[in-house]
Formats: C-alpha cells, structure tokens, sequence
C-alpha cells in the first residue's frame, strides 16, 4: 500500500515540475507573439509611409517634367545659318 502512495506521490511531483517548465515556455510564446504583433504594427506603418513617399515621388517627378517642358519652350531654339 505504502508503495502504491509512493509511485502517485512521485508522480504528481514530476506532473508538477513539467506543469511549471510547460507554464515557463508558454510565458516565453506569449512575450514573442506580443513582440510579433508589434514588429508587424510598425511594419504596417512603415509600409503605409513607403507608399507616400512613393506618391510624393511621382508627385515630383511629374512637376520636374512639367517644369522642363516650360524651360524648353522659354529656351531660345538652335541658330540657323
């Protein structure tokens, strides 16, 4: 009998400790997925930034090509003769 108490007494200990070593890493997970989540808000922004600039860039781009045009029609042309 006293071994039966034992062998249940050994065992609830070892379902402890790995109870307490599993709640450990659990921890651990919920840390990197709430760091996950983070890393993916602030490249959400990022991406959100890269196409304004993207806009702001073709924005200028077009003005420039505008603003050539009129230097070109201001420009005297070539001298003949």
């Amino acid at each position: 009998m006293w071994i039966w108490i034992a062998v249940v007494v050994i065992a609830l200990i070892i379902l402890l400790a790995v109870g307490v070593r599993l709640l450990g890493k659990l921890d651990g997970l919920r840390r990197a997925g709430l760091r996950l989540q983070k890393r993916q808000a602030d490249a959400a922004k990022l991406q959100a930034a890269a196409a304004e600039l993207q806009e702001t860039v073709l924005a200028v781009q077009q003005r420039a090509e505008i603003a050539q045009d009129h230097v070109a029609a201001l420009s005297p042309g070539p001298k003949k003769g």
